[in-house]
């Protein structure tokens, strides 16, 4: 039989791990990371990594686990993820998987297709083309050839930019149609998806407050002593949404209203992003944040 695990998804500031929180409680379980972000160290504000009193109140896996300047993709978080899923299951505990990042989720759950080799010379041009002509030229020349990928990523992403292009010119077929090719059809699990969702107002309140409070937390340091450290503001971690923006402040492209109002609009516009991939993936049940109750009854039908 299938190991048996819960899946918590939904987009950034809605709840999830408070909601996992409660499973957990309720069903002996650990949570399992599916965030691409909080894996890393040091990088714990603007990643809404869950706080010592949320860890303390259940055992969370694949937080903090590689530096910012290594690279973590889907195929590792596969590995880490399985390892953690098994640790779990000797304990004769629950495995819920909790995050936002459905690549991340739908990997785990179905497996990955063939990584083919990057075609170094392309990938190089890119880059050349990012440094002479930057990321905007490089993200309206995605939208053009694979407005599907291109939806799904922020301009600030270049490194998955220029890896979806690298796959265009290195092999004529855009990587949207290599995705559905593939279909992601084998079950790795036995697995009920619970989706977090409620009204986009709502929603968008709470990423601004959930943007004035990293502030008040020290968000501005945490960046600071990263680029202090040595960590390039070039590097994929770097680059992501909160870090990038902060680094252009730091490097007065955008003054400090500017860069909370840009900061509260991507990540508003992340949420949406999150919301469209989730509708699309198969299985989910949706719930508010607050019907811990529901989703209690879910979890015993399924576990049964």
């Amino acid at each position: 039989m299938k190991k048996q695990i819960i899946v918590v998804c939904g987009p950034t500031g809605i709840g999830k791990t408070g909601f996992a929180i409660k499973l957990a409680k309720l069903f002996s379980g650990e949570i399992v990371g599916a965030d691409s972000m909080q894996v890393y160290k040091k990088m714990d504000i603007g990643t809404a990594k869950p706080d010592g009193d949320e860890q303390k109140a259940a055992v969370h896996h694949l937080i903090d686990i590689v530096d910012p300047d290594k690279v973590f993709d889907a195929g590792k978080y596969i590995k880490f993820a399985d390892k953690a899923i098994l640790d779990i299951y000797t304990k004769k505990r629950l495995p819920i998987v909790t995050g936002g990042t459905g690549l991340y989720i739908r990997a785990l759950l179905y497996g990955l297709f063939q990584q083919r080799v990057s075609n170094a010379d392309v990938i190089s041009k890119l880059t050349r083309e990012l440094k002479e002509s930057g990321k905007d030229f490089l993200y309206t020349k995605l939208k053009k050839i694979d407005p599907d990928i291109a939806e799904k990523l922020h301009p600030n992403d270049t490194f998955r930019v220029i890896n979806a292009l690298e796959v265009y010119e290195s092999t004529g077929t855009i990587k949207s149609e290599q995705l559905k090719k593939h279909a992601f059809k084998e079950d790795r699990y036995s697995c009920l998806k619970i989706g977090l969702y409620m009204s986009r107002e709502k929603l968008y309140d709470r990423i601004n407050k959930r943007v004035d409070l990293m502030m008040e937390q020290g968000f501005l340091n945490e960046v600071k002593e990263l680029l202090k450290q040595g960590y390039s503001k070039e590097l994929k971690s770097m680059q992501s949404i909160g870090y990038q923006h902060v680094c252009d402040f730091f490097s007065n492209v955008t003054d400090y209203e500017e860069t909370i109002r840009l900061l509260k609009r991507d990540t508003r516009r992340f949420a949406k992003r999150q919301f469209t991939w989730f509708k699309k993936e198969k299985n989910i049940i949706w719930l508010k944040p607050d019907e811990i109750e529901k989703a209690s009854q879910l979890v015993n039908t399924f576990l049964k």
